[in-house]
């Protein structure tokens, strides 16, 4: 039986270390949507809650300060949620490039010099990632608006 050589290893390794990096890009490109999903689903379902409870708060017999209370309770409730999921949004495209860094490098030496260029952060506008920040970053700041300018003064 034959041993493989050293340079038989180092290329399986490369192929497996290449494969796995590009795994792993793939990952962090599938968790955006869920970070999105999860934001959507719970500022639907709180922001029902807050329209709720401005809609039925005099059928309820809850006090007027205490439903505007509960109200903005709710939006803070909301804001943490778009601040959390905007920063492991962050976190992912910071975690992307290190990766992408890690793919360019290991191209360097297996395939050839230049035979994959480094992604340039300055085109951040060209990143899907961005435009999700700024829907979320965008409705939390609708939410507060409306509370603001529609919902409490309604209630006074």
């Amino acid at each position: 039986m034959t041993q493989p050589s050293d340079i038989d290893r180092a290329q399986a390794f490369e192929v497996e270390r290449y494969k796995f990096l590009l795994q792993q890009l793939h990952t962090v490109n599938e968790n955006v949507y869920r970070f999105l999903a999860i934001y959507q689903t719970l500022a639907t379902v709180l922001v029902g809650a807050a329209l709720t409870l401005f809609v039925r708060w005099d059928d309820w017999k809850v006090e007027r300060g205490t439903a505007q209370i509960g109200i903005v309770s709710i939006l803070a409730l909301v804001t943490v949620i778009a601040a959390f999921t905007v920063l492991l949004i962050v976190i992912g495209v910071v975690t992307w490039l290190d990766y992408r860094r890690e793919e360019c490098e290991l191209t360097e030496v297996a395939v050839r010099p230049g035979y994959r260029k480094a992604p340039d952060p300055r085109n951040f506008w060209r990143w899907y990632e961005t435009y999700i920040v700024l829907f979320i970053v965008g409705s939390v700041g609708i939410m507060w608006l409306g509370a603001a300018f529609v919902l409490l003064p309604a209630m006074s």
